[in-house]
């Protein structure tokens, strides 16, 4: 009988008491600065709508030829006509037969199966070549990359310059050749 006694004071006394606590974490707790802990976005809304853009978009692709193809940018936005523009651009390039060319560059566009890179463009190869040229233009069918309008490098045997440059694969076999065209100077360091 005392057990019973018991119990039934414990069943009225257990929850009176979880309730006084909770009534103490709830009148002593500290009073918090929400406004502060949430994170708003310092973003003009009506020039996103305006505008829109892709934050760190990535393109990866294989060409006709075999070759690996993997863009990033800062930014990209679309264009009229199915063309569009990027901001701090990479590309890197890969050929079947091992040849790499990463080129980078301050912005850049797309149109018509080409990726044209500008605002100053720097290539490095797998070769041991650096290259700096004004813009770039870089095929999404096949393994091309080509610039026209003026070349500095810097070989593995030299610097060189020259008006047009054409990175492609060879006629015959698996290779590529970096070939350089109108007005070639080469200063040769052995």
């Amino acid at each position: 009988m005392n057990r019973t006694r018991v119990v039934r004071w414990l069943r009225v006394l257990l929850p009176l008491l979880a309730l006084a606590m909770l009534s103490v974490l709830f009148l002593f707790s500290r009073t918090g600065d929400t406004e502060s802990r949430i994170p708003y976005a310092e973003v003009d809304a009506e020039a996103m709508a305006r505008d829109p853009r892709v934050v760190a978009p990535e393109y990866a692709g294989v060409t006709e030829d075999g070759a690996s193809l993997t863009l990033r940018a800062t930014e990209a936005a679309p264009g009229n006509g199915g063309s569009g523009s990027a901001r701090d651009l990479r590309l890197d390039w890969l050929r079947p037969d091992g040849l790499r060319a990463d080129l980078t560059a301050p912005q850049a566009g797309l149109a018509e199966g080409a990726i044209r890179l500008d605002g100053g463009v720097r290539m490095t190869t797998s070769t041991g070549w650096t290259l700096d040229t004004q813009s770039v233009e870089a095929a999404t069918d096949r393994s091309r990359i080509a610039a026209g309008d003026g070349v500095e490098a810097e070989a593995p045997f030299g610097a060189l310059s020259a008006q047009r440059m054409e990175l492609a694969p060879a006629e015959e076999g698996d290779s590529s050749i970096l070939n350089f065209s109108g007005d070639v100077r080469l200063i040769y360091k052995p």
